[in-house]
């Protein structure tokens, strides 16, 4: 598969999607508070649901993938979306809000663990394989920003979940229309790596399971809290929502390219080599950010976020080299259950925590889970594993 073929380009849509409608409600929830006659921060723990089950959904997500087959399961993950969003959209209070949002994230917890080890199963640069791909789903966040800031002022909250909920059902469509049927199921597919030794895959796995929950809190807080950090933080400057969607989603995608360099590096250099100094480098730029406003808390975001999206593609790099295809989606279930699983905890405190403490005390806390992440990161190996190619069995002679 190439990055150009069109299953390639449909599963980098997919991931676009998967983030877009993860952070719609973020970009639009000012509007929607104000319609129920609530405040924002109040309106935010409704949404914890998704996040949970976004997680621990991966991991029946992963199995599923791997013995039932992955096409089949990204078509339920688009036409899911696609229903779903229309459900959201049609819902009249704050508890079927509720349920239609966490109805939304168990679908959307079925792209990570199937649809990018579709993407890489048969690739010869990963790394950067998966920085495109990751480029694919932060320009979906930065399309979050700007469509659902366009939306909501001129045609109200509900179409911001409309509109994106027709065009994935039109993609899960032309995902049946165009994407070849698996012979197999990957777990069924003759095994291509050797087993790694204990140890080495022990240590690889921690560093994977612990960089993953700092990673996806540092990566919750920031991109579901933004919108209203921006906000605060250039009131006077701009006050506009619709100018306020289009400036963060020039942050996003600006920040988004920094996984294409990650990616490339990836596949030339260890892992460790290049994990640690984007971790590293979250932490004074948070602290920075904490302590400034206007134009150049603005720059600030900028820093941040490409950090904060550089580290993206590392945990997904891990399982490309360290785990055979055979397993690829259960093993990332596996990490994703656990980060997104407590890192749903980082929607549900955003609204109490800035309400109580404020964005400054926010970033300081991001500033020193970044420290965490680059510690686990200095565990990896320093070496990058060349994994042997297991040979087809020999025929048995016949008697």
């Amino acid at each position: 598969m190439t990055n150009a073929s069109p299953t390639a380009l449909l599963l980098n849509v997919g991931h676009a999607l998967d983030h877009l409608f993860l952070l719609i409600f973020a970009t639009a929830v000012s509007a929607v508070a104000a319609e129920w006659g609530m405040i924002w921060q109040d309106l935010m723990p409704y949404t914890v649901g998704a996040f949970v089950l976004f997680g621990l959904g991966s991991l029946p997500a992963g199995r599923l993938g791997d013995l039932w087959g992955r096409r089949a399961m990204m078509v339920v993950f688009f036409l899911g979306m696609g229903v779903s969003g229309l459900a959201i959209a049609a819902v009249p209070g704050v508890w079927s809000l509720a349920v239609a949002l966490t109805v939304m994230g168990a679908f959307s917890s079925i792209y990570h663990p199937v649809g990018i080890p579709m993407l890489v199963q048969s690739v010869r640069n990963p790394g950067f394989t998966i920085g495109l791909n990751g480029l694919a789903g932060n320009l979906g966040i930065a399309i979050a920003a700007v469509l659902t800031g366009f939306l909501v002022k001129y045609a109200g909250w509900r179409v911001a979940f409309a509109v994106p909920a027709l065009i994935a059902l039109a993609c899960g469509v032309v995902f049946v229309l165009v994407v070849p049927r698996e012979d197999v199921p990957p777990a069924k597919r003759p095994q291509k790596m050797v087993d790694l030794p204990r140890s080495v895959l022990a240590r690889v796995l921690t560093v994977m399971t612990l960089a993953a929950i700092t990673g996806s809190l540092i990566f919750n807080f920031t991109t579901n809290g933004n919108g209203q950090l921006l906000t605060e933080r250039l009131r006077g400057v701009v006050d506009d929502p619709a100018a306020i969607g289009a400036l963060l989603a020039v942050v996003y995608t600006v920040a988004s390219f920094a996984q294409l360099v990650v990616g490339k590096l990836i596949d030339r250099l260890p892992l460790k080599w290049v994990y640690v100094p984007v971790a590293a480098g979250q932490v004074p730029v948070f602290l920075f950010a904490s302590q400034v406003t206007g134009w150049l808390h603005y720059v600030a975001m900028l820093a941040f976020m490409a950090f904060v999206f550089g580290a993206i593609p590392f945990i997904d790099a891990m399982i490309v080299q360290y785990v055979d295809d055979r397993m690829r989606s259960r093993v990332a279930g596996i990490r994703l259950a656990v980060g997104f699983g407590v890192s749903s905890l980082a929607v549900y405190l955003l609204g109490p925590t800035v309400k109580a403490a404020g964005f400054t005390t926010l970033l300081t806390g991001l500033a020193l889970l970044a420290a965490c992440t680059t510690l686990f990161a200095s565990l990896l190996p320093t070496y990058a594993p060349k994994p042997t190619v297991v040979p087809a069995p020999a025929p048995e002679p016949a008697t």
